[in-house]
Order: structure tokens, then sequence, then C-alpha cells
């Protein structure tokens, strides 16, 4: 395991993605009683967030390298990881989750692939999905659509996330982890769905 890699073996890790729900969640009663990995923009929801996980260059960029952020910085791309001096996972290019060599994981084609598949690298017992909404009807992002030179996603990527993130729950169960979908209106199918809160206090 990468020396930057804490262990969060038996905790639970909640990962804030960018969803339009990902705003309505109570995010303040998980502080100081859960890890937290934040995706993109989405550490704005959970300033005191432990990682800030964005696998694209370009959000990297346009935030030049998000200093605001005191905690953990993870990627998958090397030019960030070069530029800003962010701790870079290894990237297997392939829609498959990885549970066996630490500081390895797989793509998913999305951040919310990748940052599910760091929580189990860093041994996390349960994880609370947030913002996985996986739908855009109700809006790309909680905080609107990126900016000029960032890419938005389009119903087809979407279709390829679901599958992708869909698929990791079995290999993940089989792992002994607890994954949790917070958002009420997330078109993944694998996972259980929870309100929030109630997710919370079951851990």
């Amino acid at each position: 395991m990468p020396r930057w890699m804490p262990d969060w073996s038996g905790e639970t890790c909640i990962i804030v993605a960018s969803g339009p729900s990902a705003a309505d969640a109570p995010l303040d009663l998980a502080k100081g009683a859960a890890r937290f990995i934040a995706i993109n923009s989405s550490w704005r929801l959970a300033p005191w967030a432990d990682v800030l996980f964005a696998a694209d260059y370009r959000w990297w960029k346009s935030v030049n390298g998000c200093p605001e952020f005191t905690g953990i910085k993870a990627t998958i791309d090397a030019r960030a990881a070069r530029e800003w001096g962010i701790n870079r996972l290894h990237n297997t290019n392939v829609n498959i989750v990885q549970l066996h060599r630490r500081g390895s994981i797989g793509w998913g084609g999305n951040s919310g692939f990748c940052a599910l598949n760091l929580a189990a690298n860093l041994h996390c017992k349960r994880i609370l999905l947030v913002g996985y909404d996986l739908r855009i009807d109700a809006g790309v992002h909680w905080h609107g659509p990126h900016g000029e030179g960032l890419r938005n996603p389009t119903e087809a990527k979407l279709g390829v996330w679901r599958k992708a993130i869909d698929s990791a729950a079995k290999a993940l169960a089989g792992a002994g982890i607890e994954v949790v979908n917070c958002s009420p209106v997330s078109a993944l199918q694998s996972y259980k769905k929870k309100p929030f809160n109630e997710a919370l206090s079951d851990g």
C-alpha cells in the first residue's frame, strides 16, 4: 500500500459524488463519525473530507490543484500528480473493481467508480454513496454544469457508468463490504437504498 494511503479498517466511509441529490444530504450528521471521500467539486459540501478524489486532469487544472482543500488529494492522472503533487493511484484501465492490490483501482469510466474502489482499498467495512444519481433528467450536478473546458455527463456515458458501478456490487459484497445507496433518485440497481440519516445510524 502506498505510504500516503490511510488504513480505515472496519470504518464507515461516505463518498460524496456530484448528483443533484447530494445537496440535500445532511452530511453534517456524519462529521467526525465517519470517513469521507469527496469527488471533484463536492468537497465543498464536505470541506472536512479526508480525501478529495478526481480522475480528470482538466478538473484539477480548473481549480489549480485545489489548494483550498487541506486533506489528502488523489487521482489516477499522471500529469495532475506531477504538476500539483497529488497522490496517484494506479489505474488498471478496466471496468472491474480491484480488491487485492492496494493502490490499484479499476477505471469504470468515471470518478464515482474510482472512489468506490478506493474506499474498498482502504479496508472500509461500510460505504455510503451520496449523490450517485447516475441520471441527468433532474440536472447534471448539484452545482450545475461544469464550466468551459470540462465535460458533463451524457445519457450514453451514464449508461456505461451505471453498468460499471452496478457490476462491482457482487465483488464488494463478497469481500464483506456493505454498500448503501443514499440517493433516493439513483438509477443504480445493485445496492440497497436507505435515507442518509438511517444508513448512518445503522452503522
